[in-house]
């Protein structure tokens, strides 16, 4: 597993931090969650998606709004296999509504996957 992009995301006092990952296995992914619970203990939400060969996973860990469903039309619409997303919510004191937890989620995962894709630019000129 090797990190490749992270954002910081604020919507309404909420924080979310978004982390991109090139995978080799499942278990990566059960290892950077235990990672986020860790680094984010304030986060009230860690979710996640992933896509390794044929297999795709997306959790919501209690969040509404269907987030990892979210994350992992992201990671399609990009065409990166191999790799998960995840976004651990810090919340700001204010209800986002539906709505807004999905816009704010796909902003996040958006800005992490925009972050690699520039830096990869960079790297390769």
């Amino acid at each position: 597993m090797r990190g490749l992009a992270s954002v910081k995301y604020v919507e309404q006092r909420s924080r979310f931090f978004a982390h991109l990952y090139e995978i080799d296995s499942p278990e990566d992914a059960d290892e950077i969650l235990k990672s986020h619970r860790r680094l984010y203990k304030k986060a009230n939400h860690h979710c996640w998606a992933m896509r390794l060969g044929s297999e795709e996973k997306a959790k919501d860990d209690g969040e509404v709004g269907h987030p990892g469903k979210v994350l992992l039309e992201i990671l399609k619409k990009h065409n990166l296999e191999s790799h998960a997303l995840v976004v651990s919510r810090v919340f700001g004191g204010v209800k986002l509504g539906v709505g807004g937890v999905s816009r704010a989620f796909k902003g996040a995962g958006e800005g992490a996957v925009q972050a690699f894709e520039v830096e990869s630019r960079n790297f390769k000129q």
